[in-house]
């Protein structure tokens, strides 16, 4: 059966990554229908109504394509209804991706404007989720989109991030034989067979890297100029748990991810008002830059947030549907430099962070 395509998958490049190969839709029309965002969302849903609606439709699909059509559209509850669309040869039997119900419709969507604000982001996610078509349960996949996403964005920020070395060299000058994802969950490992540019101007031997799959973050340290008080966090981290620490409870800074689509900024200043209650203003920059570059994706964007500390910031809190766990603690400074200085802070994104506070306390105080 043929399929009508009235949205995203109007754009070549992202159908070409859903079915794994380029196709050439004819034009067609619906009548009757029009389309619109799922709300507030950038991705558009169509519903019954309206003067009718411009799309391709594509015909002489394989058993395989349908199937990845399954696995990519599925994942977000949409269902095939049978329809007849009007091409130029006459019309179509064909079928179409009607939205779950509940889906409430919002303002008329264009693809045009998603193609120039939103599209880069969905096809690098569509990459990921559709090397992940046939590896992993059909039912993972939604709860897996977000970090999908989030991997995506840190992605795209990445394919425009500054040299920050010395030699020169770039991406161009790594050759990669092989790729594997020997697992995926909410994380993922990725292993990888290359060869690299040698400073001498050599090529390396092969070598095979496994590397740790996350995506970008944003850490905030509270700091209270007037109080002269730090906030910090607390919670139970498994890491430290798989290796073995006798206390696997951890002080940091407050810390997320960063949701595909959204700034470092927005980012630092949800992840503050849900893990500690506290609505923040002013982000002050501390630094970026990798954890662990030698194992690791993950990239943090560290801030400071000069604010009022109130008691009652003081407390429990985090997201139940994350499974968070988190006390805040209001910590004088002077107390806080004792731990830093005395070795007590396992963290190293926190030592970092209160470092950088100690040079910048004065000026800071100062300020305010």
């Amino acid at each position: 059966m043929a399929q009508f395509f009235y949205g995203t998958l109007r754009d070549p490049e992202l159908l070409a990554i859903v079915l794994g190969r380029a196709v050439v839709p004819v034009s067609a029309h619906l009548p009757g229908h029009a389309v619109c965002h799922a709300g507030e969302a950038a991705f558009p849903l169509i519903v019954a109504g309206g003067g009718g609606v411009d799309g391709l439709l594509a015909e002489g699909l394989s058993a395989d394509d349908l199937a990845r059509l399954q696995w990519y559209e599925g994942a977000f509850g949409y269902e095939l209804r049978a329809v007849t669309v009007k091409t130029a040869d006459g019309a179509r039997a064909a079928q179409v991706w009607f939205p779950p119900q509940g889906q409430s419709p919002g303002a008329a969507w264009s693809l045009r404007h998603w193609q120039d604000h939103h599209a880069p982001l969905v096809r690098a996610t569509a990459r990921e989720v559709m090397a992940a078509f046939g590896r992993i349960p059909a039912d993972r996949l939604p709860r897996m989109w977000h970090i999908m996403e989030s991997r995506a964005q840190s992605r795209l920020t990445g394919a425009r991030a500054a040299d920050s070395a010395l030699s020169g060299m770039a991406r161009a000058d790594v050759t990669v034989i092989a790729t594997r994802r020997p697992y995926q969950n909410f994380f993922a490992v990725e292993e990888y067979d290359l060869t690299f540019r040698q400073f001498d101007g050599t090529t390396s031997p092969q070598i095979e890297r496994g590397v740790f799959l996350s995506a970008d973050a944003a850490l905030v340290l509270p700091y209270d100029p007037r109080r002269d008080a730090v906030l910090v966090i607390e919670q139970f981290r498994s890491g430290p748990f798989a290796r073995g620490d006798a206390h696997p409870w951890c002080l940091e800074p407050i810390a997320g991810l960063i949701d595909g689509g959204e700034t470092p900024e927005a980012a630092a200043r949800r992840e503050t008002l849900e893990e500690a209650n506290l609505t923040v203003d002013r982000l002050i920059h501390i630094g970026r830059g990798y954890a662990s570059p030698g194992d690791s994706t993950g990239f943090y964007n560290m801030f400071c947030a000069p604010c009022d500390l109130p008691d009652a910031a003081a407390g429990v809190g985090g997201l139940a549907s994350e499974s968070e766990n988190i006390r805040s603690h209001i910590l004088p400074y002077a107390r806080f430099l004792d731990l830093l200085d005395g070795g007590h802070l396992n963290v190293t994104p926190l030592i970092a962070m209160g470092h950088w506070l100690a040079r910048h306390r004065d000026g800071l105080r100062a300020a305010y």
